[in-house]
């Protein structure tokens, strides 16, 4: 979907390494970038909030700040933080095959205006800290939602709507949620590792994490976290984004991705964290991914090469 939509956008190349074609919009910017030949240390800079996903082809990403050197495949989000910078290698681009990449650049204003509206929507301050975007690095492998919501923004980016404004500044605001959404799951998480009695939801939390591969159920956890069941299941949904199985589930998959990185089977993976078989497992996990089981670790295990 999102390569048909890129294709149909480009001319000519004016340059052969990182040819930008840029689309303006509300607090926001879309370019897409391709490279038609090998290169080496080439510099990104912002001083906006950078959202970076691979299309096509492969990036070799350094920042010296971060002491940071990892390739940037296809189905991964690269997210650069305001006035931070990066080099580039492009180990793979030819005229006939160009590494092709998008950037959305959300002004600093409109992050803030997200973060401070979750904050208003919800009490996650009162335990763990106000919503606001970390200034680090993010490299993570987006899942379909994710993905989902990048097709629809570069699709109105390029229309000729009346209400094409409106409608990019939606979606902005859906991927930056999405990624405040991910940073903070990220903290909880980690607080909770931490801190695992500090309140009921770190209780169970925790729990949910030392028992990955074992059924859970809500009154189980709800009594964990000394709250009643429709108590705790609001809590949850409200700090996490969905329900304590959804999440549970998640979680199995960000752990079996680690363990295929790692070269584990993909039997072994499927039961190891409670999948009860193969064909399910491969079926949620490319639902998550995009990407079957043994496609993830063929990609990870070329790049270990």
């Amino acid at each position: 979907m999102i390569t048909q939509v890129l294709d149909s956008k480009k001319k000519s190349p004016k340059v052969l390494v990182e040819n930008k074609i840029s689309f303006a919009g509300p607090d926001s910017e879309l370019k897409i970038y391709d490279t038609y030949q090998q290169a080496n240390r080439v510099q990104l800079k912002s001083d906006q909030l950078l959202f970076c996903a691979m299309v096509s082809g492969k990036k070799v990403m350094h920042a010296s700040e971060e002491n940071f050197d990892s390739d940037f495949l296809p189905h991964e989000s690269f997210i650069m933080t305001p006035d931070s910078q990066v080099e580039i290698d492009f180990p793979e681009a030819q005229l006939n095959k160009p590494t092709t990449c998008l950037a959305i650049e959300i002004s600093k204003e409109r992050v803030q205006q997200v973060a401070q509206s979750l904050n208003e929507q919800h009490s996650l301050q009162q335990d763990f800290g106000y919503w606001h975007y970390e200034h680090r690095l993010v490299h993570t492998h987006h899942n379909v939602a994710t993905q989902n919501v990048l097709n629809r923004i570069v699709q109105i980016y390029g229309e000729d709507h009346p209400d094409r404004s409106a409608m990019i500044s939606l979606a902005v605001s859906e991927l930056t949620i999405r990624l405040l959404r991910h940073q903070t799951r990220d903290f909880i998480l980690s607080f909770c590792q931490n801190e695992p009695d500090k309140n009921g939801l770190s209780a169970a939390l925790n729990y949910i994490e030392q028992h990955l591969n074992e059924p859970i159920a809500i009154d189980s956890l709800a009594r964990i976290a000394c709250m009643s069941r429709s108590k705790f299941f609001t809590e949850f949904k409200q700090h996490l984004g969905c329900t304590p199985m959804a999440f549970q589930q998640q979680l199995r998959l960000k752990n079996a991705a680690n363990a295929l990185r790692l070269g584990e089977s993909i039997t072994a993976t499927c039961f190891a964290f409670g999948f009860t078989n193969t064909s399910h497992f491969s079926r949620i996990f490319k639902q998550f991914y995009g990407l079957t089981p043994s496609q993830y670790k063929q990609r990870h295990l070329l790049r270990a090469c």
